[in-house]
């Protein structure tokens, strides 16, 4: 079984930037692919960013492309999101999410559907 944990978040002014972190414990090789969701009060959970554990390959939904990186460190135990530039509307609850069985993310991974392992939560706030 995987566990994740997230910490990074805060409040911010526009413009400026966080880097949330995701602490992964227990059985990292079941993992193939994880990822960033974020969660605004009334609207819907939103895929921002997904990364191939084994080939490091990465995608972004076009609301984050160009100014949020997933990353993640040697030893595979953290999985890091930069965030610059960082907007009012990026205002959220930010989930770090694991798949552990071996799906694909061909199909649209950003509604969540693809993972099975969530974390807690970190909230981030930025003003204006």
């Amino acid at each position: 079984q995987v566990q994740l944990v997230e910490s990074g978040g805060g409040s911010v002014q526009a413009g400026g930037s966080l880097r949330l972190s995701c602490l992964v414990s227990g059985d990292l090789r079941s993992r193939k692919f994880m990822a960033w969701f974020r969660q605004a009060p009334g609207k819907e959970r939103e895929g921002i960013a997904i990364i191939h554990i084994t080939l490091n390959a990465k995608k972004y939904a076009e609301s984050v492309k160009g100014r949020f990186t997933i990353s993640q460190d040697d030893a595979e135990t953290t999985i890091y999101l930069q965030m610059n530039n960082l907007k009012p509307e990026d205002t959220a609850m930010y989930y770090c999410a694991a798949d552990t069985n071996g799906g694909s993310w061909s199909g649209n991974w950003w509604t969540g559907n693809l993972f099975d392992i969530w974390g807690q939560g970190t909230q981030v706030t930025v003003s204006s």
